[in-house]
């Protein structure tokens, strides 16, 4: 599947992001042909890490994410890291940034403990998600319907939300990502 034209954001921290909740979307996405932005906290490097211990490889971002629009992109993509995901959180404009994205009715998507920042954002109500595990009883607590699957895609309340529950389920979520962009039939930014 082609998702040409499509611009995708990928919103993270600069320390603490999963490596293969950055990278492996990422590939996926520009592979299928889409314009990807990943987009950090600080113009610095990401420092990632594997299984939230290891070390992992350090990614320039393409920019900051307090300099960026909802409207310039077709989707937003919040990898997970427990460290990264807790400082979004926390952040207004990535709070502001997914906001805008859902009331668009732009795809957001979200992995492992990315939905964090669903919960924060106010997008978690009435939405059938995943997750990590340890966060089920957070997304519940905020109105969701938690499911033990590797990918859930819930189209209800006006925007298509992608989510995902650890690394080993990158395929499946890179893919549920392509085929909302195919699906949508959203026009690509001016």
């Amino acid at each position: 599947m082609s998702i040409n034209g499509k611009h995708v954001l990928v919103l993270t921290t600069n320390y603490g992001t999963e490596q293969d909740e950055l990278k492996k979307p990422v590939a996926a996405l520009r592979a299928a042909g889409a314009r990807v932005t990943v987009a950090a906290k600080k113009a610095e490097p990401v420092v990632t890490l594997v299984s939230d211990r290891r070390a992992g490889e350090a990614i320039e971002p393409d920019t900051t994410y307090d300099t960026v629009s909802a409207a310039d992109y077709d989707a937003v993509v919040v990898p997970g890291g427990t460290v990264n995901a807790d400082r979004l959180r926390t952040d207004q404009t990535a709070e502001r940034l997914l906001v805008a994205f859902a009331t668009a009715g732009k795809v957001v998507a979200a992995i492992c403990h990315g939905p964090w920042l669903l919960i924060d954002s106010g997008l978690v109500a009435g939405k059938e998600v995943t997750s990590y595990p340890s966060i089920a009883t957070d997304l519940v607590n905020a109105g969701g319907t938690w499911r033990d699957r590797e990918v859930v895609v819930d189209r209800s309340g006006g925007f298509p939300l992608i989510t995902s529950r650890r690394p080993a389920d990158v395929g499946p979520f890179s893919e549920a990502i392509i085929e909302a962009l195919v699906g949508a039939g959203l026009p690509a930014p001016a």
